[in-house]
């Protein structure tokens, strides 16, 4: 646990199953801080744009070569980066102001939305651009994503940064639920050039949100040298000392990878085994959403992250997969994917939550970032992979497959969490007792010196 003296580093829990208690919250209690209300307005809008740009990627990479796999290589291209410079993303946001970093990153990823935009309004996109664009967003999420991450302790600082994650998890949730809507009745209407549009333009938002902010409320951390030696070490060791933040994120890496394939599986549902087209394919991302919406405001009432929890939700999550992949009906496969996207979010904003609350401020930039390249740094191998399973095998075996490799993660990064924690695994099936839980284990006494033993004379 965190052992930092910084002066607004999270008190270090007493037991690894758990993280801190902040005192209880609202579920919308970090909406009373100014600078974080002007952060959620804009990220709401640039959500908005992402997830129209999103649905429309993939669907138009579908409509261009017919293969699934095509899908994954675009989920792939924009989440190598990711992969390749994540921790050194990390390290550029522990050295800079956040705020001006997110100027740059924001601004940036507009420019990527506009180019496609204007690629596909002109009549000449072909897939490589759509590949190129994905990449080059990848590439500034490199330094966007953990800088956007840790900068939420310095808008709401440390009590609120569960309340925060969160209802910032909600406002991506609640984007996924408009984006794809207004992305199908544009597609329909005039053409997926116009959501590329709406994408650029909507990180103007952002961007306005950030210069009215108040800095002198922010409760900046402290920066890093920006010449200084082995940070990029520094963090990889931060993290392998503390068995609560690198068995979350190895958890957290195994979801990523196998089990958060929705692109490839929803878009294979839709065409291949419902034959419902781009509006089922639509439909179907909406409800995933829905349910992820209900998952973050549920955690946002939460006054506390467990690492049990956190094991048994993945473990939850993988089973759901292997059941909801067999499911002949399309409206009770519609259905499920509710309870799919809530156990799939509170998994992330678990982990989330307790990897931000159990690291030390000055650290925060590195570790959420190799937090965020084991998430997402695994898809460049995962959609891929799961694209190709799709084409030879068929959705539900590949959907399956996702989710028994989740749940058997889950069970053994919990059976490492129990053992760092001195815990074991009790089974008592007598009526009335609970069968399942975990006890401390007993402590094997010393053995005793013999002179110890002798006799007093």
């Amino acid at each position: 646990m965190s052992t930092g003296s910084g002066a607004d580093s999270a008190p270090a829990p007493t037991a690894l199953d758990k993280t801190v208690r902040p005192p209880k919250t609202s579920m919308f209690s970090s909406l009373k801080i100014r600078n974080y209300r002007l952060f959620a307005a804009g990220a709401v809008v640039s959500n908005t744009g992402t997830w129209m740009a999103r649905i429309t990627q993939d669907w138009l990479v579908l409509s261009l070569t017919g293969s699934s796999a095509a899908v994954g290589v675009t989920t792939a291209m924009q989440f190598l980066p990711m992969l390749l410079f994540g921790l050194y993303g990390g390290v550029i946001a522990d050295r800079f102001a956040k705020r001006n970093l997110l100027f740059v990153t924001q601004g940036a990823m507009g420019l990527g939305g506009l180019f496609l935009a204007a690629m596909t309004l002109s009549g000449h996109v072909e897939v490589w651009h759509v590949y190129v664009t994905a990449f080059f967003t990848g590439l500034v999420t490199v330094v966007d994503n953990p800088t956007r991450q840790s900068f939420v302790s310095e808008l709401v600082g440390p009590d609120q940064v569960r309340n925060a994650v969160s209802l910032n998890s909600a406002n991506f949730q609640s984007a996924r639920l408009v984006g794809p809507a207004v992305a199908g009745v544009l597609t329909a209407a005039v053409g997926p050039g116009y959501a590329f549009l709406a994408n650029g333009l909507s990180f103007v938002a952002p961007l306005v949100g950030l210069a009215l902010m108040r800095t002198r409320e922010l409760t900046p951390t402290p920066l890093a040298p920006r010449r200084g030696k082995g940070q990029l070490r520094d963090g990889l060791s931060y993290v392998s000392r503390h068995p609560e933040l690198i068995w979350p994120i190895v958890l957290i890496g195994f979801i990523g990878t196998f089990g958060f394939n929705f692109p490839i599986w929803l878009s294979a549902y839709a065409d291949d085994v419902f034959h419902g087209g781009s509006g089922l394919y639509a439909a179907f991302t909406t409800l995933m959403a829905a349910g992820s919406l209900i998952g973050a405001l549920l955690a946002a009432r939460r006054p506390s992250s467990r690492l049990r929890m956190l094991a048994g939700a993945a473990g939850l999550f993988g089973v759901l997969l292997v059941a909801v992949a067999a499911v002949p009906n399309p409206y009770l496969f519609a259905a499920l994917l509710l309870p799919v996207g809530a156990i799939g979010l509170t998994v992330n904003v678990t982990a989330n939550s307790s990897v931000q609350m159990a690291t030390d401020p000055e650290m925060r930039g590195r570790v959420m970032s190799l937090f965020m390249m084991v998430f997402v740094g695994g898809t460049p191998f995962g959609g891929p992979l799961f694209g190709w399973l799709t084409d030879a095998y068929g959705v539900r075996v590949s959907f399956a497959l996702g989710g028994l490799i989740v749940a058997l993660a889950s069970v053994g990064v919990g059976l490492m969490l129990a053992r760092a924690a001195n815990l074991r695994l009790r089974v008592d099936l007598r009526r009335g007792r609970q069968h399942v839980r975990f006890v401390p284990r007993r402590r094997v006494p010393e053995p005793v010196p013999e002179r110890d033993l002798a006799p007093v004379a």
